[in-house]
């Protein structure tokens, strides 16, 4: 169910550019999830969602701790907006780190982060991973962050559509994230504002389910906290597995009247700060509209109840265990694999040339017809490969030769140089027979 925040004591300041913000908050633990790895914080100056990776690493400790760190921005800002959100997440991601080190168990936790800083007038943002910001004008919405997705890659590539990532078996893996040891490199920029402007903050619990049409029909009418509720209802009406959080802002004039609002914190954040104080984490009703009627958390060891989709409960692999490890699938595996076989090919090739040039550097005394003859190479032949070949003949004959002389020769007497090669020919001409065996010389009487 959908978690309170705490709330801090002081007012919602006038923001000194003439435009304030009237915000919302909500994080609901979803059907399907036991805990929830969601944080968020909205307050008069900042806007902030984190969704945390980690399982068993604890994700929830992850955003807990990188809201907690950006929370720290909520204050009128420098001018160097874009200055102090870099530094506040390199602050969460040095935190994160150092929780870590601490606890070797919460090794590969991380979180993503979207924070939105406000002056009045624009907004710096900062953003890590695929929870997103959205700008809502004129009845129009646009995207203001981009994924940090392997199916982004995909997208930006032009090998699948929008719609198809909302499918795609890998749709949940992440490729950055705050985690203590890769650095970031959050994107970073300036969005300029009106009067009549609503943006939205979202985790991917809802954004995964929801296109842009679906948001922007919600996000058209109501409150804050009517679209913030009807956003988390949508979501998982849709068939959303995930948590889900969604923060609201409106972008009013300053003169306009508030509602004195207080800053909310929701999610991991909220809970695990009520632990630490003592407190019983208890179900949230408190975005001033009332519960939004979600069911229970699914109960036991099956993470997928019957009603959810079929295309959800058979997919290949758990959304959430594939985001525990933000790294890419395979990509071009048959060129892969074709570069492999060619890196053996080549390694073979380089070993065959190497063993040809050291065979070229042996000799040895054979047989060739009948003759004495020098070979270059080895004493031995593969398939369709002669390893040596004649390289000096010699006036040295078999049939001259003692019946053993002649079988070492045709067996072949190795040699260790070309000199040694030579010395056993004159070794073997010395014990030449006079007598050739033939009958070359006729001495008959006729």
């Amino acid at each position: 169910m959908t978690q309170s925040g705490q709330e801090r004591d002081e007012q919602a300041p006038a923001a000194a550019g003439g435009l304030r913000l009237d915000f919302a908050a909500i994080s609901d633990v979803g059907r399907v999830r036991k805990d929830n790895q969601d944080s968020g914080y909205v307050g008069p100056w900042v806007l902030v969602v984190c969704d945390g990776v980690g399982g068993a690493a604890r994700g929830d400790i992850a955003s807990a701790t990188a809201v907690q760190q950006l929370r720290k921005l909520d204050e009128p800002p420098t001018d160097d907006l874009l200055g102090q959100v870099a530094g506040a997440l390199h602050r969460a991601h040095d935190r994160i780190g150092e929780l870590v080190d601490e606890d070797p168990s919460l090794n590969g936790t991380s979180t993503t982060a979207t924070v939105a800083l406000f002056d009045g007038t624009r907004l710096g943002m900062g953003h890590v991973g695929d929870s997103r910001a959205y700008l809502f004008r004129d009845g129009a919405i646009s995207q203001l962050t981009k994924d940090h997705t392997f199916v982004q890659s995909l997208i930006d590539e032009g090998r699948i559509t929008e719609p198809e990532s909302r499918v795609h078996p890998h749709r949940n893996l992440i490729l950055k994230a705050l985690d203590g040891i890769h650095e970031a490199e959050p994107d970073l920029f300036h969005v300029e504002l009106a009067a009549g402007d609503r943006l939205l903050l979202c985790s991917d619990g809802a954004s995964g389910v929801l296109d842009d049409g679906r948001l922007a029909d919600i996000l058209r009418g109501g409150s804050p906290d009517y679209a913030a509720v009807e956003l988390v209802r949508a979501s998982l009406e849709a068939g959303s597995s995930d948590n889900v959080t969604c923060l609201v802002a409106d972008v009013v004039d300053a003169a306009t009247p508030d509602e004195q609002l207080q800053p909310v914190l929701v999610g991991a954040a909220a809970e695990l700060r009520k632990r630490s104080r003592g407190g019983k984490a208890g179900l949230f009703r408190g975005h001033r509209a009332g519960d939004t009627g979600e069911l229970e958390p699914v109960a036991g060891e099956d993470p997928l109840p019957d009603n959810v989709p079929f295309a959800i409960s058979n997919d290949p692999i758990d959304p959430e265990a594939a985001r525990y490890a933000p790294q890419p699938p395979r990509r071009f595996t048959w060129f892969k694999r074709l570069l492999a076989l060619a890196v053996v090919v080549g390694i073979a090739w380089m070993g065959g040339a190497a063993a040809w040039t050291w065979s070229q550097t042996q000799y040895y005394v054979g047989d060739q017809d009948g003759e004495v003859v020098i070979f270059r190479g080895v004493n031995a032949d593969l398939p369709g490969l002669a390893l040596s070949k004649p390289y000096e003949t010699t006036d040295v004959t078999l049939d001259r030769l003692s019946d053993y002389d002649a079988g070492t020769v045709r067996d072949g007497i190795e040699a260790g140089s070309l000199a040694d090669a030579r010395k056993t020919v004159e070794n073997l001409a010395g014990k030449q027979s006079a007598d050739t065996g033939t009958s070359s010389t006729d001495t008959g009487t006729g």
